[in-house]
């Protein structure tokens, strides 16, 4: 089954959302409705990036390294390039 990472940005607060599924618009369906306890914080927002993984083990872990990095200016970097490129 395949995986993927998304960032979400918040309209309100620009603030970022980094997370990863396996049913990427059933998700998005699921933050717009409130049913996830940080986005409903910092709705509305828009998705600003996602990547497509070969599976959701790979997508997991790629989320649980960026949110490690803590990083604005690495998220901002994959933003504006388009893709996630991190070492193993």
């Amino acid at each position: 089954m395949s995986g993927t990472v998304y960032i979400l940005q918040s309209l309100v607060n620009l603030r970022y959302y980094i997370g990863s599924t396996s049913d990427f618009n059933r998700r998005i369906i699921e933050h717009q409705s409130g049913k996830s306890k940080y986005t409903k914080l910092i709705k509305p927002f828009k998705v600003v990036f996602r990547q497509e993984f070969a599976s959701i083990i790979e997508a997991r872990r790629i989320e649980y390294k960026l949110k490690k990095l803590k990083s604005r200016t690495i998220i901002e970097k994959i933003i504006k390039d388009g893709f996630i490129k991190l070492g193993s």
